[in-house]
């Protein structure tokens, strides 16, 4: 499970770097895998309105941190933490970069009706700090935190933030912050840790698994943490596995093969799911394994990988109907 924190400040190590820096630990004690983003080190050009992205579905910039790093991290995530002091009281100019172009997923949620296969367990949670004590301080932050949330397929759960925070080491002087991150990562990753883990294993996870994945993340998410992996990842996902998958109202654009080695040594995995890669996939202790025999539709026919996914969506719904009453 991911946790990705997304460091709003300028200041590398001010106050609201303590904040997420203590509340990612926590989640890393509790057993997840977290990754933070210095957004105001990243090369994130800002969003130009120019509408591109309605009708294509992409952004029309596709050379900065956003297309290369940001927008897979937002899909792979489960936990999206947005960190950030008061400027104006709303968020600074760097990640608010990135939220504006957190509008290429709206577009495709809204405008293309098409489903990030996540959007049923991933959480959106706000960490905020500023100097003053005013009853207002946060309500446009939380605004702006709530629909980018939203945006990019996650609930806004809830936030912590705190008031009178401006000298140097003042967040880090708090008397409650280490107990209020402890408790809020309790409570915020418990419902996510008490699932099974399965994963989708195949060749270059490009097509197989990622279709299996997401279906699997669509329908059980809640009750089954889905990840899939190959032994020679490909540098992408077959265009056309994306293409067959929108057909379904699925949406795998942004997401990016991983390696088998990478997966299992960040995660503990209950059930291992073979395409068909036979033995290139590993025996892992303690993991149950299940062998499909599917053909790999990479490089055949377009219709050749709908009758592939299709046996994939069958295939996972009757998993999950047996795990699920296991």
């Amino acid at each position: 499970m991911l946790i990705l924190g997304l460091q709003g400040s300028p200041r590398q190590k001010g106050n609201t770097a303590y904040l997420l820096a203590t509340f990612l630990d926590e989640c890393r004690i509790q057993g997840a895998t977290t990754k933070m983003i210095p957004v105001a080190k990243k090369d994130i050009r800002a969003c130009l309105g120019c509408g591109f992205c309605e009708t294509h579905g992409y952004c029309v910039i596709i050379d900065d941190a956003m297309s290369r790093e940001i927008y897979p991290l937002l899909r792979e995530a489960e936990v999206i933490v947005a960190a950030t002091p008061i400027f104006f009281y709303n968020f600074p100019s760097g990640i608010k970069a990135l939220i504006d172009r957190s509008q290429t997923l709206w577009s495709r949620k809204y405008k293309f009706g098409l489903d990030d296969p996540r959007r049923g367990t991933r959480k959106g949670f706000l960490l905020a700090q500023g100097a003053t004590r005013g009853k207002d301080l946060f309500q446009g932050t939380r605004m702006t935190a709530k629909y980018f949330f939203d945006a990019v397929g996650a609930e806004f759960t809830d936030g912590l933030t705190y008031r009178r925070i401006e000298a140097k080491g003042d967040m880090e002087k708090h008397p409650t912050v280490i107990l209020d991150c402890r408790q809020a990562v309790r409570e915020l990753l418990a419902p996510l840790q008490a699932r099974k883990t399965i994963l989708f294993a195949c060749r270059e996870n490009s097509c197989r698994s990622q279709m299996a994945a997401a279906f699997a993340g669509y329908l059980a998410g809640d009750r089954f943490e889905v990840l899939s992996a190959g032994s020679e990842p490909a540098p992408e996902i077959n265009p056309d596995t994306v293409r067959v998958m929108q057909e379904k109202g699925l949406d795998l654009a942004f997401l990016r093969p991983r390696s088998l080695e990478e997966v299992l040594e960040s995660a503990s995995v209950d059930l291992i799911v073979s395409m068909g890669c036979g033995e290139v996939c590993p025996m892992v202790p303690g993991a149950r394994r299940i062998d499909w025999d599917l053909p790999d539709p990479a490089g055949q026919p377009i219709e050749f990988m709908r009758q592939v996914r299709d046996r994939i969506e069958e295939g996972v719904r009757g998993l999950v109907s047996d795990e699920t009453s296991a």
